[in-house]
Order: C-alpha cells, then structure tokens, then sequence
C-alpha cells in the first residue's frame, strides 16, 4: 500500500554527475537537490560547471555518469516526459533568430503541442509581459542582446512548465524589464512553479532566491537555504570565502595616478 502522506519527489534531483571534454572534468559527481516551489541559485566562479551541469539536468548534454530526474521523471530515459515539465532559457543555444519574435514564440508553442486555440492568447500576454510589442514583427536576428534574452524567456515560459530553468536571465537586460520579469518569477514560484537560476550576481541571488548551491571546479561547496549557507554573512562574502581567489592587493605602482 503506497503512503498518500510522502513527499511529493523534488522538482530536480542530480546524483553524481559526472562531465569531461577530453581530459578537462568539468563537473566531479554533483550531488543537488532542489526542493518542488523552491526558488533556487547556483553560483559559481567562470568555468565552475554551472552551464554544463543545467546543460545536463535539462537533457541539453549527454552526462558520462550520473542520474538526473524532473519531478521523478529519469531525463534520459523519458526525456520527452521530462522535457515537457521544463522551460529552458540556456546560455548559447541558438535561437531560429530569421523569424520574427512572434513567431518564434508561436513556433515553440507548437512543438510543445499546445492546443492550436490557446497559442496566440498566450503569445500576445507573452509578448506584452516582455515589453516586446514594438518588436513583435522584427526578426530575431535584429534585436539588441536584452531582447535576445527576452524572446527567449518567452518561449522557456510559453507551455507553463513545472521547473523553469534560467542561465543568466537578467544578463544585458534593461532594469525596467529586469523589474517585469522578477515580479513574474515571484509569481511562478508563489503558484507552485520551481526555478532554478544561475547568476553572477550574488545581490540578486540572496534577494529573489530561498535556497542556493554554490559551486567550484565541478563540485558542490555549500547548498541549502539561503540563510543557512550564508551563515550570517552577506551572499557574496561567503561565496568569495568558500571559492577563494580573492586578491588583496591594490595592484601595481603603474596603475595608480601620479
């Protein structure tokens, strides 16, 4: 008999995750979990494996070992299960930037196999929430980085998933839709919805985020709640502490002013 009183499985799941380009480990055997309706950051130095690893969780990239699952759904061996539970907003993936905004958001309704009726509804609310109405008929390839990144919010948005995955969401966008976009996310997660957003900025993780992994050469270095793994320091000072690097110096006598 099944216990209708267990905890529903967490939104994502990584066992020992493992990644290599040649003899570079880009990521060591990851362990993550991250709570269903959390809001959830994952930071880390350039080259920590933050890319490869939501490369991997969202079946972008094939793990050398390692289990990864959506809501109890194995990504590799249901993917199209899987996929349709996720929104993804990847850094460097190409978008088909020839057609215009609209339809790259009513493209990717489509192939998630939204029924025909409930498309442009959802692409015009999109397309308002983004601030992209001026742009609507502009092919892709024409806008600025900002609205790049919007579109492409758009369509990760666009079939309503369960988990939302974001790559450096606010990256090159202007802090009036930055706003916008926040007050949505605050929303998705306050319904239900989870997100995972990976992010250099360390002030915008502790502000919007309850739960953070922080991360280095491919290893997990401290995750849980926000408020645990900061320990009573700011975000970023515990970060720095935790990954190290940090120069002291004022730098050479050159570079300063006579």
């Amino acid at each position: 008999m099944s216990d209708s009183t267990a905890s529903p499985p967490p939104a994502l799941q990584v066992s020992q995750l493992v990644k290599r380009f040649g003899e570079k480990v880009a990521v060591a055997g990851i362990d993550l979990e991250v709570p269903a309706g959390s809001f959830f950051g994952l930071v880390g130095p350039n080259g920590a494996g933050k890319t490869t690893t939501l490369s991997m969780a969202t079946g972008l990239l094939r793990p050398d070992a390692g289990l990864v699952r959506v809501h109890g759904v194995d990504v590799w061996t249901e993917p199209v299960v899987a996929k349709r539970m996720i929104g993804n907003l990847a850094d460097g993936v190409r978008l088909f930037d020839r057609l215009t905004g609209e339809q790259l958001i009513t493209y990717t309704a489509m192939m998630f196999g939204l029924p025909r009726p409930e498309i442009a509804p959802r692409v015009a609310d999109l397309i308002a929430l983004m601030d992209l109405g001026d742009a609507a008929g502009t092919i892709v390839a024409d806008y600025s980085a900002g609205m790049t990144k919007k579109v492409a919010l758009a369509c990760a948005l666009v079939h309503a998933p369960r988990l939302l995955v974001l790559d450096e969401p606010f990256e090159s966008v202007d802090p009036v839709s930055a706003a916008n976009i926040e007050d949505v996310l605050r929303g998705y997660t306050s319904s239900g919805g989870t997100i995972i957003i990976s992010s250099h900025s360390m002030d915008l993780v502790q502000r919007m985020c309850d739960h953070v992994a922080v991360i280095a050469a491919g290893r997990v270095l401290a995750a849980g709640t926000v408020d645990d793994v900061r320990a009573g320091e700011s975000l970023q000072d515990r970060f720095v502490s935790l990954v190290g690097g940090r120069h002291t110096s004022e730098g050479p006598q050159w570079l300063r002013p006579s």
